[in-house]
């Protein structure tokens, strides 16, 4: 095997899409990444194996389902979007703070919001949250209250559990929890299905920042 016409005789050697690789005198040409959207159902585990519950990669029938990972775990108890790639650089771009990519989690409360707290919570959830454990507060977040027990957060980060600890920090409890958005992105299949993502909307996450 060569690359860029130079004798490749180390097997870790990296590759970049620009090199020329040949083998045996054919030139290789790199296989098309693959993009997929889930609709995750509660009781599946975001992990590519089987754990104390089933992973959720039995639902899907395609080749080569091993060199897949998932762009943004949900607990087992949650449901909804699922970003699922064996793009890396791309699932780097989108779960890196920095870049802001907004997930939309739609929130099922225990205890009932009173008329008189809902904008001092749209204010603390805006302005952070200190969670438990942590001193740096969470980054600003958008809290839009539909009932009294039932609200929509958009967040920009990833923190380990990060939701159920916003409201734990705020004296409430998830009761129920769903990702419907991840940047442009809206699950928009049934739970259990998949699809795989139009190229317009893979280019939305490059094209944010």
């Amino acid at each position: 095997m060569s690359v860029n016409e130079t004798v490749a005789i180390d097997a870790a050697l990296q590759v970049h899409e620009n090199n020329t690789i040949e083998l045996d005198g054919v030139q290789l040409k790199p296989r098309a990444f693959r993009y997929l959207l889930m609709h995750k159902p509660a009781g599946l585990v975001c992990s590519n194996v089987d754990e104390a519950y089933p992973s959720l990669f039995n639902l899907l029938d395609i080749d080569r389902v091993s060199e897949l990972h998932i762009v943004g775990r949900l607990d087992v108890d949650t449901t909804g979007l699922v970003l699922i790639t064996d793009d890396g650089r791309w699932s780097f771009h989108i779960t890196q703070p920095a870049n802001a990519c907004p997930k939309v989690y739609r929130v099922g409360l225990a205890r009932a919001l009173s008329a008189g707290d809902i904008d001092e919570l749209v204010a603390q959830f805006k302005q952070g949250i200190r969670l438990q454990g942590e001193q740096r507060l969470t980054l600003p977040a958008t809290l839009e209250v539909i009932s009294s027990k039932d609200v929509r957060l958009t967040i920009t980060e990833g923190r380990f559990h990060q939701v159920k600890r916003m409201f734990a920090a705020v004296g409430n409890r998830v009761a129920s929890l769903h990702r419907e958005q991840i940047g442009d992105v809206l699950v928009d299949v049934d739970e259990g299905q998949w699809r795989y993502l139009h190229d317009t909307e893979v280019q939305s996450f490059s094209l944010a920042q």
